[in-house]
């Protein structure tokens, strides 16, 4: 039996986003209006420009309701300029032989969930994050990928949900993620950068 009482895997079926999905389903709401519009506007071109893909969950008792959506892309982590403990976070779960100074990952550039999906009763967010793990350490992932990150919008909501599904601060301190950017100690960071180690 399921912990879930809707399922992403059963209940909803996976496409890539399209032009025809976009014209045939309704309205993509997801309470965000600049994700609302990207979605709607630009991801078919941020996929073009080899930038990112996006794919969507369409409800399977009514095909024209997209329940969620996530743009995901290529990215690495690079430890050159990272700060030791951070740095040494990464290198001790990875065989000495293999320590580099980039890992791969898969970024979440972008993901949503439809307003009337957002609910503990569907529990949408968490079975994404574990769609992806599964996707990406799965036989049929076409490249090594060690790691998921995000940079999540930096409210309390966004970064528990993240912490909740096994996320980490790539920074432990926001002063030393501010000084990485070279944001200045007086202004507030819009996004912190979180990751997932697909292998613990």
């Amino acid at each position: 039996m399921s912990e879930f009482a809707y399922r992403l895997n059963f209940d909803c079926t996976l496409f890539k986003l399209s032009e025809l999905i976009l014209n045939n389903c309704y309205a993509f709401d997801c309470g965000a209006e600049d994700l609302n519009e990207f979605f709607a506007c630009d991801a078919l071109a941020y996929e073009r420009d080899l930038m990112g893909k996006t794919y969507c969950w369409l409800d399977n008792t009514d095909d024209k309701t997209i329940v969620a959506m996530i743009t995901l892309a290529n990215a690495g982590i690079h430890t050159t300029h990272l700060q030791n403990n951070p740095k040494r976070k990464l290198h001790k779960s990875i065989a000495y032989k293999k320590q580099g100074r980039t890992y791969p990952a898969v970024l979440i550039g972008r993901l949503g969930v439809n307003k009337a999906y957002q609910s503990s009763y569907y529990r949408i967010g968490t079975q994404i994050i574990s769609f992806i793990k599964n996707w990406f350490i799965s036989s049929d992932n076409k490249t090594g990928c060690r790691f998921i990150l995000v940079d999540a919008v930096n409210n309390p909501h966004t970064i528990q949900y993240y912490e909740r599904n096994g996320f980490h601060p790539l920074f432990p301190r926001v002063d030393d993620e501010k000084a990485f950017y070279g944001v200045d100690e007086s202004e507030s960071l819009r996004t912190r950068m979180y990751y997932l180690d697909l292998l613990r």
